[in-house]
């Protein structure tokens, strides 16, 4: 199994997941050495503190702010955290590029108190930032949507 597989199946909650597109990503970005690459980026799964200082170092942005900021806006992210589709997609007249340059993730544990979700089990908060510039985010349930 793989690590992105164990995050999803909940076996990771300290970790987080951090991916970056090629076109956001530059060639010689020592984050190449230390993730995995996909077909459009590198997609790291790192302890949580280390992840976060990641991130900071490749967006120049804190996690948790750039989530903070994410989370007003709902859209799709990909199971595979490395894509997405951009609820503002279809808000602009000049047609412009939406393609996610970066995405966030973490996992929390289900908490029957807080209801909601979090009663059902375990849920993954995804967090992504498209190329026109806006933030979105997505969760799910672990185990919702392993038919993807």
């Amino acid at each position: 199994m793989s690590n992105l597989d164990e995050f999803l199946a909940g076996e990771r909650l300290d970790d987080v997941v951090f991916y970056l597109s090629d076109a956001y990503l530059d060639d010689d970005s020592r984050l190449r050495e230390v993730g995995t690459e996909t077909d459009g980026g590198v997609r790291l799964i790192l302890d949580g503190e280390t992840g976060r200082s990641a991130f900071q170092a490749g967006t120049g942005m804190g996690a948790m702010e750039f989530a903070k900021t994410a989370m007003d806006a709902d859209g799709e992210i990909a199971r595979s955290l490395d894509d997405g589709a951009c609820p503002f997609a279809g808000d602009d007249d000049a047609g412009d590029d939406h393609e996610v340059q970066f995405v966030f993730a973490f996992a929390e544990a289900q908490n029957e108190e807080v209801g909601g979700l979090y009663a059902e089990g375990d849920v993954v908060h995804a967090y992504a930032h498209c190329t026109c510039g806006e933030s979105y985010s997505h969760k799910w349930v672990i185990g919702e949507r392993d038919g993807e």
